[in-house]
Formats: structure tokens, C-alpha cells, sequence
């Protein structure tokens, strides 16, 4: 019986669609918001180096973990992304950014540029609802039909998917199955899921017999770096909650210090007046003076 990899694993990742451009032609077409048969991938002409450099060694440099190029010179950017951090938005659009003014080298009309795609699988949640593809664009705020063509972002939550999604392309239902359904525990992987030949040749791809022993702890170490981040992070987001639950405590207390200090200021207060009034009124003071006297009219 088969043992296989995680494919959301770094390692396995880029090997199953950063080595076979068929796979990553299907999972691309699959996950992408192309609106026709038309836009599709035909043809993946190269992948591309993952590090994205500036010209300028005084930029910031960055690595995304797949990109390629298909025959109409539109640039794909993949990232699988197994923790939510507030920064990975920035960072994706810093990343596509680059590979979209890559294209023009000085003296080049803007007419060559291509749209850059970015498909980003986020192993984790965090968006409220239960929506988990997520589609950006470029879009005019008063007429959200005008759209800027060049960048295209789209964000899947992992998590929040589940294969009843019939509203949604049948492929796009069984790469995301894989990616979510096969892990170390997988002995048979469902038989759907076979039936696609991409899908069967990316399911070989992960058997642990393909891997070296050093590729084994290559895979072991990643797993092991992505249970301690979320140690760190749980940890630090519960601190967090604590500190915030304690804050808000103290000033609780003192904002309801302050307001019993004011209730209380005004109770001795009119107390004060009424005795004063009671006084005034044994002198035989005409009510008229005495509620001028106190501020108010006393009863």
C-alpha cells in the first residue's frame, strides 16, 4: 500500500507543478477566473526564476514559490501560503507588481506588457463568511465595469473548501480536493480523483518511494517549522487577548470609578442644596429666593 507527501508541502509543491508543465497547465486553467475557453492556458512556455530581483541592489529582492510564462507571454505567479499574516496581501501584490514591470526593459512601449495572474492558496482563514475563493481586480470604484487589466489576484482560504461546491468547475473541485484530501494519513486516494490522468500523475508524484531520504527531512523540518510558527503565533494572538482583556478591564474599572465619583458628587451636591433649602425656609424665605439661591427650583 502507497504512503504518500502533502502536496501543500513546499518541497512537494514545487515539485509536482514546478517540474511538469502539463499538471501546472491544468491546475491554472482549474483555479484561475478565466471567463472563456478562449483565455485558457494553452501552452506553458518556461517557468521562470522564483526570486524575483530588482535592478537595483538597494530594492528589496523576494522569492514566490512558482512562476511561468505561457505562449502569449502572460506571467503566472503561484504562492501556497500556509499561515495568514496581515503582511501576505502586501507582499503578493509587491511580488506581482515586480513581474508585471519586469516585462519592459528602457525604450520599450507599454503596448508589450502582458497581464500577470496571481493564484495564492492560503492554508489557513481570514475573511469572515464562509466564501473561500476570493477574485481582485483593479476595478473603478463608481463603475465597477471599468476594470485596469494587468493584475489579477486571486486568494483561496483551503480550509473553508469543501467538494460539494458543484456551483464551481468540476476540475477546480478535484485539484482543490487533492491539495486538501491527501496527506501523510492518505492510503487510497479516492478513486475520482484517479480517474483525471493530471490528477493520477500529480497523485504518483507523492508517493514517499520517489523522494530521497534527504528530501525526507527536507519535508520533515518543514512540517516541523510550520507546527512551531503556529505555536509562536497562537501564543503570541492569545498574550494578545489576555493583554487586551486586562486593558480593557482597567479602564472598565476606571471609567466606571469616574462615572460612580460623578454620581456621587452630584447625590452629595443636591443633598447639599436641600439642607440648604430646608435652613432658608425656617427663616421664613420666600421659595423665589431660595430656588435662586440653590440654582434650581427645590420641592
Amino acid at each position: 500500500m502507497s504512503k504518500y507527501l502533502d502536496p501543500k508541502a513546499d518541497l512537494t509543491f514545487k515539485k509536482v507543478f514546478g517540474e511538469h508543465k502539463d499538471l501546472v497547465i491544468s491546475f491554472l486553467n482549474a483555479l484561475l477566473p478565466f471567463e472563456s475557453a478562449d483565455e485558457e492556458i494553452s501552452e506553458v512556455i518556461e517557468y521562470l526564476d522564483p526570486e524575483l530581483r530588482p535592478r537595483s541592489p538597494l530594492k528589496k529582492d523576494s522569492v514566490v514559490d512558482l512562476r511561468c510564462r505561457d505562449a502569449r507571454n502572460r506571467q503566472f505567479v503561484v504562492e501556497m501560503q500556509m499561515m495568514w499574516t496581515s503582511e501576505f496581501k502586501q507582499r503578493v501584490l509587491f511580488n506581482a507588481s515586480k513581474a508585471y514591470v519586469s516585462q519592459l526593459d528602457i525604450g520599450q512601449d507599454y503596448e508589450l506588457l502582458q497581464p500577470v495572474y496571481s493564484l495564492n492558496l492560503v492554508n489557513d482563514t481570514y475573511a469572515k463568511g464562509d466564501k473561500w475563493y476570493h477574485d481582485y481586480r483593479i476595478v473603478s470604484v463608481e463603475e465597477t465595469d471599468e476594470v485596469i487589466d494587468g493584475l489579477r489576484f486571486v486568494f483561496i482560504e483551503l480550509p473553508k473548501f469543501r467538494p460539494d461546491s458543484f456551483g464551481h468547475k468540476r476540475m477546480q473541485v478535484l485539484w482543490l480536493r487533492y491539495l486538501t484530501e491527501i496527506n501523510a494519513k492518505t492510503r487510497k486516494v479516492p478513486d475520482e480523483l484517479m480517474a483525471v490522468p493530471e490528477i493520477h500523475r500529480a497523485v504518483d508524484a507523492l508517493e514517499e518511494s520517489a523522494f530521497t531520504d534527504q528530501q525526507l527531512l527536507v519535508y520533515d523540518k518543514f512540517w516541523d517549522m510550520v507546527s512551531t510558527s503556529r505555536t509562536l503565533i497562537n501564543g503570541a494572538l492569545r498574550r494578545g487577548r489576555r493583554e487586551g482583556m486586562q486593558k480593557g478591564l482597567e479602564k472598565g474599572m476606571a471609567k466606571g470609578l469616574e462615572r460612580g465619583m460623578k454620581k456621587g458628587m452630584e447625590k452629595g451636591m443636591e443633598k447639599e442644596r436641600l439642607k440648604i433649602a430646608d435652613r432658608m425656609r425656617q427663616l421664613g424665605l420666600s421659595e423665589e429666593i431660595i430656588s435662586q439661591a440653590v440654582g434650581q427650583p427645590v420641592v
